[in-house]
């Protein structure tokens, strides 16, 4: 059975509602739906058990100082993408990693203190990794939107 096909009408609009409010209470929650706050209360502990949810504090990268938010296109051998996202998704300072179709394969961000850091991190770590075919750098100059929930789901899922 798929997570997706465990979450009732009850999970789903509990999810809806951090999604639009982490810091909402059970008891608002509880009251919303017609439950009570002990059942939201089990609810929201056996979603973040299941790995179906979880609470983070997102922070805007420009908090850090003065980042280089730096986007690297990769195109790789098509047969090596799923190991080379999980080898890129394990390097700290890459911060987000997302197989792409079209020009390049992967998408790889992440925040350096300089342009030397990035490119040190290119040269010892991603471009050895097999399959990497060429690595094509963007570099932020400036963030005109930034949405620092961008992350969040908010489809609606449909109800059982």
């Amino acid at each position: 059975m798929s997570r997706e096909a465990r979450l009732d009408s009850l999970d789903r609009g509990i999810i809806e509602r951090l999604a639009c409010d982490a810091r909402i209470s059970n008891r608002a929650i509880a009251v919303d739906l017609g439950v009570t706050e002990g059942t939201i209360r089990a609810r929201i502990k056996r979603l973040q058990g299941e790995g179906l949810i979880q609470f983070t504090v997102v922070t805007d990268f420009r908090m850090a100082g003065s980042p280089n938010l730096i986007m690297m296109g990769i195109k790789a051998d098509p047969a090596y993408v799923p190991d080379l996202a999980r080898r890129l998704s394990a390097i700290p300072e890459i911060t987000c990693v997302i197989m792409l179709l079209g020009r390049h394969s992967l998408l790889a961000m992440g925040l350096f203190t300089s342009i030397e850091q990035m490119n040190d991190l290119m040269i010892e770590h991603i471009r050895p990794i097999p399959g990497v075919q060429s690595i094509e750098t963007s570099i932020s100059v400036d963030s005109l939107k930034y949405e620092a929930g961008i992350a969040k789901i908010t489809r609606r899922l449909v109800i059982e």
